[in-house]
């Protein structure tokens, strides 16, 4: 009677140390790389076409909690400007990221950077996004992120989530003309994240 008395007790302990183990682990909490409610949250750096002859000229400011890009694309003799900002930080759980934009209609490209290398050159990871007169958010899973350098497709691993080391913003639509892009905020997204 009394092996009874300690083997139920026993068995409760187990069953609910099971089932504990077995729970799912809450997923990551979204994390804000940019809310741009600081003009010198970042430095943003703007790289336009003249490293390689171009004519585009490109203009970032940080002003009323967005980040404004501006400027002209010019197509011969390159086609591109951007803006880049360092920040280092582990996404590890995330699915992608998530921007708050608004623009002249253009397509743009969003850039996360995780600092890898091959033959010497930095691997540029990045993906289209589309943006309208209204406010549209819009998500960018990292396995949607083309990994290029100069623009042409490499083979490379998978962005690692650990280690990304900063953010860039490119236009590089073909069409010459003006463009503005107006960026909200840029925070991370988890899989299941409404």
């Amino acid at each position: 009677m009394r092996i009874r008395r300690l083997l139920v007790p026993s068995l409760l302990l187990l069953s609910l140390g099971a089932r504990r183990h077995h729970e799912p682990m809450p997923a990551p909490a979204p994390a804000t790389l940019f809310a741009f409610d600081r003009a010198n949250e970042a430095e943003w750096g703007v790289v336009n076409d003249g490293v390689m002859g171009g004519h585009s000229a490109g203009f970032v400011d940080v002003t009323e909690g967005m980040l404004r890009f501006t400027g002209t694309l010019v197509t011969q003799d390159g086609g591109f400007t951007s803006v880049r900002a360092r920040r280092d930080i582990d996404l590890t759980g995330q699915a992608g990221i998530e921007l708050r934009v608004r623009g002249s209609g253009r397509q743009f490209e969003v850039e996360i950077d995780d600092g890898t290398r091959t033959y010497g050159r930095t691997i540029s990871r990045r993906a289209p996004i589309a943006t309208t007169a209204e406010w549209t958010t819009v998500r960018v899973p990292f396995s949607a992120l083309r990994s290029t350098i100069f623009g042409r497709a490499v083979n490379a691993a998978p962005l690692d989530v650990t280690h990304i080391r900063g953010v860039g913003l490119y236009i590089a639509d073909g069409k010459d003309g003006t463009f503005r892009l107006e960026v909200d905020y840029i925070r991370s997204y988890g899989e299941g994240t409404p």
